[in-house]
This record gives C-alpha cells, sequence and structure tokens, in this order.
C-alpha cells in the first residue's frame, strides 16, 4: 500500500510537469538525450519517467541504454550521463552509424588533422596515442601532436599498427569511417566513430558529442559558445540583407577551377558569411568549371582556398610570395579582368584548412568581412583568430607575426 501511494504521488508530480524537447539547431545525438534538444540534463530523467508511465510518446534517444526498452535502468544510466560517471555512453555519430564506447576513454587515434585539433581544443591531447600523417607534418600547428606515433594516411590508413596499439577509440571523416574503416576494423571491439569537425552545420553538435564522448562537456561547450557567438552576430547582421544585395561569389578550391556545390563546406561557410555561392547548383560534388562560364556569372567576389600542400602558406611559413603570386595568375586569367570581382580587386586567398576544420568560424568571419566590409567594419578576422588560438589551441604563437593564412590583409577600423 505505501508503495503504491508513492507511485501515485509520484505520477501526479510527474504530470504537473510540462516538459516539451527546448528550441535548438539540432537534436544532440547521444542516447539520454529522452526530450531530444541539445542536451542532457534533469529534464531528460522526468522525460524518461514520464515515458515508463505511458504519460509521453517514446523517443529513439530515451533508451540510453541502447537495449531496445526503456525502462527504469534508462532512468539510471542518464542520471550517471549528468553526474559523468557512466561505464558507457552511446551515440549517433556523423554518418548515422550507432557507436557505443566504453569509459574513461585514456587512448585515441586520429586520422584527420580536424579531430586532432578538436581533441586538442577540449584539452584532451595527452589522450592521443596515433595519428595521420597529415598531423605529423603540421609541426608548427601541432608541435606536440605531430611527434605522437602516425598511424597512416586517413584514406590508407595502417590497420595492423591500429591494431597492435589498441585504442579505446578511433575517429575520422564520415566518408572514411565507411569506405576504409568499417570493412578493416568493424569486427574488432575498437569503436569507430566519425565525426568530421570541418562543417559549420555540424561543428557545435559534433564538438558536443566528443565532449560527452571524452568527459569533457564543460571545454565542449566553451568551444561552442566562441564559434557560435561569432557565428550568431554575423547572421544577426548579414540576415536583414535583402536577396538583390547580397554578393555574388565564386568559391575555387584545392586546384584550379574546382568549385563548391550546394552543401560542402565552403559553400556551407560563403552562405553564413552571406553571400550567394554561384555555382550551388551545379551538378557533382567539387565540378570543375570552365573559365567562359565564371566570366558570364560575372561574381562580385572570388574566394580561393589554397592547402600549403599547393603553394607555401599556412603557420609553417611567413614569406606570403607564393600566395600573391597565386592571386595574381587567378586575377591574369584570360577574359577575367571583365568580371567586376576582379575589376574591384575583390579576389581573396585563404588557408584551405581555415575553411574546413573547427578553424571555420574564423573563415566566415573573413568572408563576412570581405563581402560585406562596411557592414562589419568594427570586426577583426584576425584578432578572432589569435583569441582561437590562445584558447583552444595551447601553442605559443603570434598571427599577427607569423603565418600566411589569408591574402590580401584586411585594415580594421
Amino acid at each position: 500500500m505505501k508503495t503504491n501511494t508513492l507511485v501515485g504521488i509520484t505520477a501526479i508530480m510527474l504530470l504537473c510537469c510540462t516538459l516539451p524537447a527546448a528550441a535548438s539547431d539540432y537534436t544532440l545525438g547521444v542516447f539520454g538525450n529522452a526530450n531530444e534538444d541539445d542536451t542532457i540534463n534533469m529534464q531528460d530523467v522526468t522525460y524518461t519517467e514520464l515515458i515508463i508511465l505511458e504519460y509521453r510518446d517514446e523517443t529513439e534517444l530515451a533508451d540510453a541504454k541502447h537495449d531496445d526498452r526503456i525502462n527504469m535502468q534508462d532512468v539510471t544510466q542518464i542520471e550517471l550521463v549528468i553526474l559523468g560517471k557512466e561505464k558507457e555512453i552511446t551515440i549517433i555519430d556523423t554518418a548515422d552509424r550507432i557507436v557505443t564506447v566504453d569509459k574513461p576513454v585514456e587512448s585515441v587515434i586520429v586520422l584527420t588533422d580536424d579531430s586532432a585539433e578538436a581533441i586538442r581544443a577540449l584539452g584532451a591531447k595527452d589522450e592521443v596515442v596515433g595519428v595521420s600523417i597529415d598531423i605529423t607534418d603540421e609541426k608548427a600547428f601541432f608541435p606536440e601532436l605531430s611527434c605522437v606515433q602516425c598511424v597512416g594516411k586517413w584514406n590508407a590508413p595502417d590497420y595492423e599498427m591500429i591494431l597492435s596499439i589498441n585504442p579505446d577509440l578511433v575517429i575520422s571523416y564520415k566518408s572514411a569511417t565507411v569506405k576504409y574503416l568499417e570493412p578493416q576494423l568493424g569486427d574488432t571491439d575498437i569503436p569507430l566513430v566519425a565525426l568530421d569537425f570541418y562543417r559549420e552545420d555540424s561543428m557545435t553538435e559534433e564538438f558536443e558529442k566528443l565532449g560527452y564522448i571524452l568527459g569533457k562537456r564543460d571545454e565542449a561547450e566553451r568551444y561552442s559558445d566562441f564559434f557560435s557567438d561569432t557565428r550568431d552576430m554575423i547572421n544577426d547582421r548579414v540576415s536583414e540583407l535583402q536577396e538583390g544585395d547580397r554578393v555574388r561569389v565564386y568559391l575555387e578550391g584545392y586546384s584550379d577551377y574546382k568549385t563548391y556545390v550546394r552543401g560542402k563546406g565552403a559553400d556551407v561557410a560563403c552562405t553564413a558569411a552571406g553571400g550567394i555561392n554561384i555555382a550551388a547548383d551545379l551538378e557533382g560534388h567539387y565540378p570543375e568549371v570552365d573559365s567562359e562560364w565564371v566570366i558570364v556569372q560575372n561574381p562580385d567576389v572570388i574566394v580561393r582556398l589554397t592547402p600549403p600542400s599547393k603553394i607555401a602558406c599556412g603557420y609553417d611559413v611567413d614569406d606570403p610570395t607564393e600566395i600573391i603570386a597565386k592571386r595574381d595568375d587567378v586575377m591574369a586569367r584570360a577574359g577575367w579582368d571583365h568580371t567586376s570581382a576582379v575589376e574591384d580587386g575583390r579576389v581573396h586567398m585563404l588557408l584551405y584548412e581555415f575553411g574546413c576544420s573547427p578553424r571555420v568560424s574564423i573563415t566566415i568571419a573573413y568572408m563576412a568581412k570581405w563581402f560585406y566590409p562596411d557592414l562589419f567594419e568594427d570586426m577583426d578576422p584576425q584578432a578572432l583568430h589569435q583569441e582561437y588560438i590562445d584558447d583552444f589551441c595551447g601553442i605559443d604563437y603570434n598571427v599577427m607575426k607569423h603565418g600566411v593564412f589569408v591574402y590580401p590583409l584586411l585594415e580594421v577600423s
């Protein structure tokens, strides 16, 4: 009788609670997020209890234990996640794969420089026990991680070495995880998690997921605040622009005449900065366009994203000679002198890694400044870059004195 009374009281109390899912940009894909908002907290405990009592419809993420049933074990798991004391955690990664990771995670192999950058931003670089070769080549930006055991390329990892290290976790791109890792390592006990860390529209969620996996939720929130503050400020200003006032942009990346269609990283950044990507609706992933097509399109602005593998630029380089020469080469293409972008000198060079990494908010800031200099007269992308270096990289590096990241340099009022 006493138990039934307590249950009845609990049910009445729960019925008095209204727990709509909070409005957010995304649903955090971590099991235990019962009300499908962007975090796991006590609202999810109550929401799961309401599901058990059949006062709420079941949600996939309420199954915190991921055992195909929702019961009080899920409530306990959610409480442990909130306290950071869970023994395992299950997520939906960027490839829409459900992955369970045992905790604590003490050894990680990162097969992309973007995931290495994200882990370092969360203060967990000491857990990295294997890196891809591109990280070993970036000694100025990754002075410590570049010295960690190399396990091959992101698209050609050394599977035997990975197995011998036997890490608690391997992180790679969505495409690489499905194409390369799963066929070779999918039957092992090593969790494979796909997280890209190069797209503006998924960056915050991926950082939050990694924060849950590594027990670095506060650090993930700190990065998300930095990212969102920049993005939201820019969005607030460009959202007031009429369609006819938005600049039309030709994005060129990695090699000559290769451009970006809708949904690709540079396109997403360009759109977030208020620009219109003239190649958005072309066919293919990274289509190659004709020079004449660009002339006919007559873009207002040209942004060329260039990696250090093509010309000397980035954190290891102080001499801008090659990036200046490449800009001159782009501007000198036959007939391009009749485009608005070249006529007005609005041709900008950008380090490729800026547009495709956790530094993408800095890319958006640069693009917004280039697109609408009057609207963003007070914004200093270079200062934002330095703030990111100081707060999230843990390296002694002055972007005002070193590195080749953009050209021409900006003047800030």
